[in-house]
């Protein structure tokens, strides 16, 4: 029985006060956090499917699996109307989901699943030598393919070698070139849906370099494949305020449906998996504003910004995964080119992941506990 089974077992007839206080495994692990000063978030979502058809299908994004230096999954509990619910991976990256299933009915399809995690910020000291790492060949290798969305040839391959060409051989100088140019010469667009598209060979070729995180470190993971240079996406959700004074990179309220954001990383031989996020940068310049004006890269807040970024993130934030060309479990509508947002879908077809208010899904993050 894997520990997301237990915890729904353990939990499923009690009240959520009395689950949290007889909660082995929640507790074991919140400790240990305690004592590395970790901070314990919980996040419930909410999905309707407010017009079913036929077989009603949704897929809810849960937080990585494996644990890491940043994040620990301390588990999930779920309930489903009218319908099941199990968790299933995507197969090729093993993102984790929550698939629900209903047939028609007089009733609502509904499900709602609560996860909780632990974070710490997360930084790697760039200015000391690397101790070495070590990684999956089979990994790197994935995370130098092209995609669907980010192909590293062509116009991206062109633009990685121009960008590059005077860096340096090294993965943290070449790394650091494509980051500085996207800050640059990119834009965070306000009109952009959602996180934006990612689809990085339209973003180059239609040289109108403005979009949003989906779109931006997209394509700072492209250059830095086309490279050579192993990179990522990892998709998730900010849960709480920026503890450094940046009001645009946190959330105020516990309500975060619309708080989905992506970063990125890249593999050093001699760091490892180094974290970046060039689509905060513009972030900060679009929304920081200075007495109703937008900042300019010159702006201190927005140097502090640029210089953190490159090597660190505030965990305010839960990562779900790093899947491309997801194939939904059980769906007949195609794949999706990331698994960020809730998704649904009827025999009509599928629904608006951005459109939380007429697919109607909800998602909400509160604090647990908070050490250090």
């Amino acid at each position: 029985m894997n520990r997301r089974e237990f915890i729904r077992k353990t939990t499923s007839a009690l009240p959520a006060a009395a689950a949290m206080s007889v909660m082995p495994q929640f507790v074991s692990n919140a400790l240990a956090a305690a004592a590395d000063k970790w901070r314990v978030f919980e996040v419930t979502t909410k999905v309707g499917v407010l017009t079913p058809a036929g077989v009603s299908r949704v897929w809810l994004p849960l937080p990585l699996a494996a644990d890491t230096d940043f994040q620990k999954n301390l588990g999930s509990t779920w309930s489903a109307e009218g319908g099941t619910a199990t968790v299933v991976t995507d197969g090729k990256y093993g993102a984790e989901m929550l698939y629900f299933e209903a047939s028609s009915s007089d009733k609502v399809p509904a499900v709602q699943v609560t996860s909780r995690f632990a974070t710490r910020d997360r930084a790697v000291d760039l200015s000391k030598p690397g101790s070495g790492a070590k990684a999956d060949r089979v990994e790197l290798q994935r995370y130098l393919a092209p995609t669907e969305l980010i192909p590293t040839d062509g116009i991206v391959r062109d633009t990685a070698r121009a960008i590059t060409k005077n860096a340096g051989a090294g993965e943290i100088e070449k790394a650091r070139a494509i980051y500085e140019w996207i800050v640059e010469n990119t834009y965070r667009d306000p009109k952009t849906r959602g996180c934006g598209v990612g689809d990085i060979k339209y973003l180059l070729e239609s040289k109108n370099l403005g979009g949003k995180c989906a779109d931006l470190n997209a394509l700072f993971v492209g250059l830095a494949r086309a490279s050579g240079i192993p990179a990522r996406d990892i998709y998730g959700v900010r849960v709480a305020k920026s503890g450094f004074g940046y009001r645009s990179l946190g959330v105020g309220t516990d309500i975060v449906t619309r708080a989905q954001h992506c970063r990125a990383e890249f593999y050093s031989a001699a760091y490892g998996w180094v974290p970046v996020d060039p689509a905060d940068v513009r972030k900060v310049v679009l929304e920081e504003r200075a007495d109703g004006q937008l900042l300019t890269l010159d702006d201190q807040q927005v140097r502090a910004a640029r210089a953190r970024l490159f090597g660190s993130w505030e965990m305010n934030w839960l990562a779900f995964n790093t899947a491309a060309d997801v194939a939904l479990p059980k769906s007949a509508n195609g794949k999706i080119g990331f698994l960020m947002y809730p998704q649904a879908e009827t025999a009509s077809g599928r629904l608006d992941s951005l459109d939380p208010d007429n697919f109607r899904y909800t998602m909400t993050a509160q604090e647990l506990t908070s050490f250090g």
